[in-house]
């Protein structure tokens, strides 16, 4: 995985301060491959608190940028029942951070 411990630790944060504590994070992509280089920061939340997902997510973004600098981070929320291709592929290949 390429990401740091304290990013980690802020990804984690940001992501229990916009969705509620409790909420849960993965990372996918091309992040989770050691031998690529580059890429986006993709995210999967599960949130503890399932209302007002937009502003919620938009808060996390807000955080991620002021916290992490300027970076392509992606962030998909997960809801209830939610069968999306990209939530189930997040599902399958990512790793909780």
């Amino acid at each position: 995985m390429r990401l740091t411990t304290e990013q980690i630790d802020i990804i984690r944060k940001s992501a229990e301060e916009a969705f509620g504590e409790g909420s849960t994070v993965t990372l996918f992509g091309s992040r989770v491959d050691d031998h690529k280089r580059g890429g986006d920061i993709d995210l999967l939340v599960h949130p503890a608190r399932a209302d007002d997902l937009l502003r919620r997510k938009l808060r996390m973004l807000t955080l991620l940028e002021l916290r992490l600098g300027e970076r392509k981070v992606d962030v998909v929320v997960e809801t209830p029942g939610d069968n999306r291709p990209i939530v189930r592929i997040a599902r399958e290949t990512g790793v909780a951070l």
